[in-house]
């Protein structure tokens, strides 16, 4: 007999590892901790196999986890777009600016599932620099920004902070010392966050070293699958294998705020409606 998994039970693990908490899941879902708890090993059963990692200080997928999750989420957007676009036809074209780590997450594939329920509209997916992005929204190319809050071209009109996660390189030990680093070559916010944090390791007598720099997310997670050492990521390119399962042995790394701007002449378009619907649903 076909197996099916039921979205309930996926929000609600999608709900618990965004949250980090059961108790603060259930919070969000309105639903008792137990009940929540026992949605979870329905969900694991189901899939037959543990989903998350229980500590007193709270939880985080396992393999499996990892795995499941891009899944679940993209099934959960699906749903949601399904149940608000059917019998709509939406037309035109939209220009979505995306950070170029957010581009390489599971947000240009729910742009692409959106795309594909309308074949009639147009999406435009870019990943530029500030500079670039800025003119490509002055000049209407562009309708949707999604990036770091100070690289918007235009006062955003939501935020969402996200937390930045360790990675570890194939056969990196994270207690290493000295710390082997890979960094992002840009001046950024993230590169300004991971050098404050190796600066305070120093302090307690743990040494580091560069290992390798890149401008771009691919080269850094190509310097993390050939094992040259640790990088800070969003938590949607985090690939399983790099999953840091010591985090006690690294610095603590901050969250990091995203927002989003809409051009001011796209009020009441149905299709940039749409899009930041979906953008919002899946960050």
């Amino acid at each position: 007999m076909a197996r099916d998994l039921d979205t309930a039970l996926l929000r609600s693990f999608v709900t618990a590892v965004r949250a980090g908490s059961i108790s603060r899941a259930a919070a969000a879902l309105g639903r008792t901790q137990p009940a929540l708890s026992q949605q979870l090993r329905r969900l694991e059963r189901a899939v037959g196999s543990p989903l998350l990692h229980r500590a007193p200080s709270g939880v985080s997928p396992t393999r499996a986890g990892e795995e499941l999750l891009p899944y679940a989420e993209r099934i959960l957007a699906l749903s949601a777009q399904a149940l608000a676009e059917t019998g709509r036809a939406l037309t035109g074209h939209c220009g979505v600016g995306l950070l170029e780590d957010l581009a390489a997450s599971r947000l240009s594939q729910a742009l692409a599932d959106l795309a594909r329920l309308h074949p009639g509209a147009t999406l435009e997916v870019l990943s530029l620099s500030s500079a670039a992005m800025r003119e490509a929204y002055d000049t209407g190319r562009v309708q949707l920004v999604l990036d770091e809050v100070p690289d918007l071209p235009w006062p955003p009109r939501w935020t969402v902070r996200l937390p930045l996660v360790w990675a570890v390189g194939r056969g990196v030990a994270a207690d290493a010392d000295p710390l082997p680093v890979v960094l992002f070559s840009n001046t950024c916010a993230w590169r300004t966050s991971v050098l404050e944090a190796m600066e305070a390791m120093e302090g307690t007598g743990r040494r580091w070293r560069v290992a390798f720099e890149s401008n771009s997310l691919a080269g850094v997670l190509a310097a993390l699958r050939a094992g040259l050492g640790v990088a800070a990521l969003l938590p949607a390119n985090l690939e399983p294998a790099m999953a840091c399962h010591d985090a006690a042995a690294l610095p603590a790394l901050p969250d990091v705020e995203l927002g989003l701007a809409r051009h001011p002449g796209t009020e009441g378009d149905a299709l940039v409606d749409a899009v930041e619907t979906a953008l919002r649903r899946m960050i």
